[in-house]
Order: structure tokens, then sequence, then C-alpha cells
């Protein structure tokens, strides 16, 4: 079975597009493949995301908790006769989190109670999830709630509370009622359990600040850096995922100004600077602004012999995947304001930062940024202890003795990005939360020492570790009761 496009009812309508797909699909794939579709059990959806005709076969998908029955008596309708058989092509297992809310978590009882249902009466069910995973790099989604301004971004642990959890471990209620239902509906013999996957726990890792970002960074020297008179989208520049560094000169007042930036994706840190008093000092860090909180930022005199220069540093947070938002462009989409006047003459450079062991073809700061990173992890930089709020890169090793799947720490850590042996593991945030560790699977590592780089955009730990422990843990954070967005 292979499926035409995903739940498209919900936020398309346009029958000439999934015929299109369909005879896509059959040239590649031949007549001996069942297609199909799937969509939300309302008529609407069904309308809309449905190809009418026997050739694709439409299946429906619903909340656990919902009745599962009225749901495939609907999904007949948009069958042709007697070739209806009542299909879950999504039975949720558990649900996904944010950044910013309490880890979900479902009923195993419950989940089990609904998955019988629709078994006992010769019903069937796709589990999603039935495996959890990690969304690496920078490869987690986004949803929305009442408007594009309420954007949700989702962790990068995707373990979604499923059978088999994120690092593959299955001794838990959950994976033991879903497959004492299965077990009931099936004719054959279920295969022996496996055990869980062995963890390890390495201990702490001491890491040195070793390159601030705008060290590394020179809009000046560069391949790369694009000119332009107005800001410009990341996709604009060839850019789907990471960073993108927007620079421009403007006339500090005595009193300061107002910055205003009306549509930001998704979460920009502004700096500032005096570019031609001491090539040696790092911007200055004066605000954030971000999509669902773009307030205006007062930036303070500079009291530069010239010009003053503003670095604004925009982070891809994950793209929208669902709903009528889901062309969701990413950087500064929309004139940046000073006092009320639109800021003209941009520099902008991408920074991905997908894979730091990676060739990048396109933009020389990646290559030269991880030669230059591991030549100097053991350097370093003056006045270490002035951490302000400001993008840099610390470095150390993890020794490994025996390889096993592990989990590293962040508690104390603000935001950022983490990488080990060059692999990017994905965003950590445990300053908002819940998600405090992020997992390691054993192929990433090997015997002696492992690089480990961390891009923290804020503030580190003071006592500069992160910690290998065996374990997942969700409990960081400071949203008590409901989730309330922080920048």
């Amino acid at each position: 079975m292979v499926q035409i496009e995903n739940e498209f009812g919900s936020y398309g309508d346009d029958k000439a597009y999934l015929h299109h797909l369909v005879r896509i699909a059959r040239r590649h794939l031949g007549d001996d493949v069942i297609l199909y579709t799937t969509d939300g059990g309302s008529r609407e959806n069904l309308n809309k995301g449905t190809i009418p005709g026997d050739a694709v076969f439409s299946a429906v998908d619903f909340s656990t908790g919902d009745d599962p029955w009225p749901n495939f008596k609907l999904q007949k309708e948009f069958n042709a006769p007697g070739k209806s058989p009542p299909l879950s092509t999504e039975f949720y297992t558990g649900w996904l989190t944010h950044w910013g809310e309490h880890i979900a978590n479902t009923d195993a009882t419950v989940t089990a109670s609904y998955l019988e249902r629709i078994l006992s009466k010769n019903g069937s069910a796709v589990l999603y999830m039935a495996h959890g995973g990690t969304n690496f790099g920078f490869y987690s989604g986004a949803n929305t709630g009442a408007d594009e301004t309420d954007y949700k971004p989702d962790l990068t642990s995707y373990d979604y509370d499923a059978p088999i959890k994120e690092s593959g471990d299955i001794d838990n209620p959950k994976y033991q009622a879903l497959r004492r239902v299965i077990a009931k509906y099936t004719a054959a013999p279920l295969p022996s359990v496996p055990s869980n996957t062995e963890k390890k726990a390495y201990g702490l890792i001491k890491l040195q600040k070793t390159k601030s970002l705008f060290n590394i960074v020179d809009t000046t020297y560069f391949d790369g850096v694009t000119e332009s008179e107005n800001p410009l989208a990341m996709e604009s520049l060839g850019q789907m995922f990471g960073f993108m560094l927007y620079v421009s000169d403007y006339k500090a007042k005595a009193n300061g100004s107002l910055l205003f930036i009306p549509k930001v994706h998704d979460r920009a840190q502004v700096f500032i600077s005096c570019p031609s008093d001491n090539y040696e000092e790092n911007p200055k860090y004066v605000g954030t602004v971000a999509r669902w909180s773009n307030t205006s930022i007062r930036l303070p005199h500079t009291q530069c012999t010239s010009d003053s220069r503003i670095y604004i540093l925009v982070e891809n947070m994950g793209r929208i995947n669902y709903g009528q938002y889901i062309f969701d462009k990413k950087g500064i989409l929309s004139p940046v304001y000073l006092d009320g006047k639109p800021l003209q003459k941009w520099k902008m450079l991408p920074i991905p930062f997908h894979n730091l062991n990676e060739d990048q073809k396109n933009n020389s700061v990646i290559s030269d940024a991880y030669t230059d990173l591991r030549k100097s992890v053991l350097i370093k930089l003056k006045n270490k202890r002035n951490y302000h709020p400001a993008p840099a890169f610390y470095t150390g090793h993890l020794t490994v003795d025996e390889v096993k799947d592990t989990f590293l720490s962040f508690r104390g850590w603000s935001k950022g990005v983490a990488f080990i042996n060059g692999f990017n593991l994905g965003r950590f945030w445990p300053s908002f939360g819940p998600q405090c560790n992020l997992y390691v699977p054993a192929p990433i590592l090997q015997e002696g020492k492992n690089l480990v780089v961390i891009l923290e955009l804020e503030a580190p730990n003071a006592e500069l570790f992160v910690t290998s422990v065996d374990h997942p843990d969700f409990t960081c954070g400071s949203s008590a009761n409901s989730r309330v967005h922080q920048i």
C-alpha cells in the first residue's frame, strides 16, 4: 500500500493535484500496488481529500477516544461498494509535545481498549506511533493555534509516549497492554519480546568556551554573503534549515532607537556594535524578538565614532506541517523598522549548521568553523566567565570505553544546538522545557574520545559541563500548569 498525500482534505481542495500524484505513483510503482488516501473522519475532509472511484482506496483517521465505527460507516460512502475494509490509518498511541508544554502522556489501558474496539469487529489499525523517534538536526516540525503567530514548535524528542520508546525500550505498560489486545485477534503466535536496549551513563563532560559565533562569522570575509535593500527570506537564499544572520548599519541617536520587526520566523536575537571602533569586541545583545511575541526593542545609544551596526540572528525552529499555514517561510519576512522608518541595505549570511562534519559546498562558515573548533578544543578564551547572552561554541570530549546508547543532560544551559562527532543531535531548550536530555544512539559514538560541540545561543551552564546519563528526562522548564510563550 502506498499513500497519496496526507490528510489533504484538512487544508486543500484540488482534485487535479491528487490525480497528478496518482499518475506519478502508477508510473513508478505499476498496478500491483494499492494506492490510498487518509483523511480525518469528517464529511468535509473526505470530500476534499479523497479520489472518487475505486482506483484509490479511501481510509480515515480520528482521535483515539472517538467511537471508531461511525467513522468507518462514513468511510464506506467514499469507497466503491464492497471495497471499504474499515481502516484507521493513524491510531494514536500517544501524542506529540511542543516546547513549553508538559510531556504528553496517555493512559495505557484506555489506549488498548480503543484498539480492541476496532480489532474486535474485524477492523484494522495502523499504530501512530508504534515506535517513538527523534527529530535529529533541525527536522522537528511545528503546529499553530488560532493563527500563524500562535506558533508551537515540536521538541527534539518524538518519543510520543509510544509503546516502543524513542530509544527502543518496550518494558512499559502501554507496550504490554497493546500486545495483549493484538494477541487476542491475531491467528499466528506473536514473537517473543526482546529486551530493552542497553544504555550507559558516561558521566561528566567538561567543556570550554572556544569561539564566539561572531568570531567565526565575518560578513566581510566569508563567501555566501548576499546584499539586498531589504531583508530576504531564508528560502530566497537557498537555505532550508538552521540560522540566518542579517546585518545592517544605522546612525545611532543620543536617546536610543526603537526597533520593530512585524514578521520574523521564528526567533531573532538582536545585537549591536561599533564596527569601526574595536574589531576585537563582540556585538552586544539587546533583546529577542519572537514570532509569538514580536514586541519592539529599545536600542541603546552606542557612542560609536561612526555608524552603528545591527546583527539579527534568526533561528528557524521548525516548519509548520499541518493546516492552512503549511507554507511556512523562514527568516525576516517584513521590513525592519527603526523609529518607524524601514532600515535598508542588508547583508545576509546563511548559517545552516546541519551536520558539522559534512561538506558544506555553499557555505564556508561551516567547514571552516568545524576545523577550527577541533583545533581549538583546548584553547581558553580571555574573560571566559563574562557570559552575557551571546551565541558561542563550547567544546569538550566524551570518553567512551564501551559503545552504548546514552543521553546528554543539558540542565543549567539555556538554548542551542548540540553535536557529537559532527552529528547534529538537535535543539536543547531546558530553560523552557520540558525536554532536558538529548538522545545519543550508539552508532554516533566511537570507542575513545568523542568530540562534543555545543552552540549555546544565550548563557551556558555556570560550571561548563554536560552530563552523559542513561535515561530520558522531561521535567525541565518553567511552565507549571499551562503552556506559556517565552522568548
